[in-house]
């Protein structure tokens, strides 16, 4: 066993010794005088934000656009996800079931930026296009994670209502959604803060929002006004966290 772990110490710093190599990393060229004053001249423009009225004020608007944007993408994923996780789940027989699997792995295998690209060129610049990027990669996530929970929700209470004459909508509303529905909005809650963070990169793209104007900052070499935008990202996302932690605890412990 020691002769194996040698081995395999040796073998594992051979493969970081090899990665350098190849990435032809100069540390000495990285420690120089000119790099480290290059990188204090970038951390003292960029440690120093811009709180002026007029930035303060625009940010303020992309906060809401970008909140907006991943509030609208989640709850259109949710409905969407649910839609399909109803035949995916084997609700509606096998034929549907192995369709809605193939759509929610198709949903969820295209990255968001990916997604954004493509409605960028479809809905054109600004939130729109981040919206229906964020709920269809979302939908497919969603769609997967409310599937398996139907599936391993017990069925006996909506098999009562069932053999009590209700109908299937009221076996589900019933019988399955109260069992399943503090996971649902466990996962729902957890996806929009996942969105919070992915509106702001999606703006790299002409997605709008907070990230659209840090794109712009940065490529102007604006740091100031990077580091303001950087913070606001932080608070927004400290904010929904915390106001999702709320939710999830009010509506479990009901």
């Amino acid at each position: 066993m020691r002769i194996k772990g040698f081995f395999a110490f040796i073998t594992m710093l051979a493969a970081i010794v090899s990665s350098f190599a190849y990435l032809e990393t100069n540390f000495a060229e990285l420690f120089s005088r000119t790099s480290l004053g290059q990188m204090a001249k970038f951390a003292k423009g960029f440690l120093s934000p811009d709180f002026s009225h007029a930035h303060l004020s625009t940010i303020g608007w992309a906060s809401l656009e970008t909140l907006a944007m991943s509030a609208m993408g989640t709850l259109v994923a949710a409905l969407l996800g649910m839609v399909l996780a109803l035949p995916a789940a084997g609700r509606l027989g096998s034929l549907f079931k192995a369709f809605a699997r193939l759509v929610l792995n198709a949903l969820r295998a295209v990255p968001e930026l990916v997604w954004a690209a493509l409605m960028v060129l479809a809905a054109g610049l600004g939130p729109n296009a981040g919206t229906l990027a964020l709920a269809l990669h979302t939908a497919g996530v969603l769609g997967r994670l409310f599937a398996e929970a139907l599936e391993n929700t017990p069925a006996a209470p909506s098999e009562a209502i069932r053999l009590a004459g209700g109908g299937r909508i009221a076996a589900f509303t019933y019988g399955t959604l109260p069992n399943v529905w503090p996971q649902l909005l466990a996962y729902t809650l957890y996806r929009w803060e996942n969105n919070i963070r992915m509106a702001t990169i999606l703006g790299f793209v002409g997605a709008g929002g907070l990230g659209q104007m840090l794109q712009i900052s940065l490529s102007l070499f604006q740091l100031a006004q990077a580091a303001t935008i950087i913070l606001a990202v932080l608070i927004l996302v400290l904010l929904v966290d915390a106001f999702s932690a709320w939710i999830r605890q009010r509506w479990i412990s009901l």
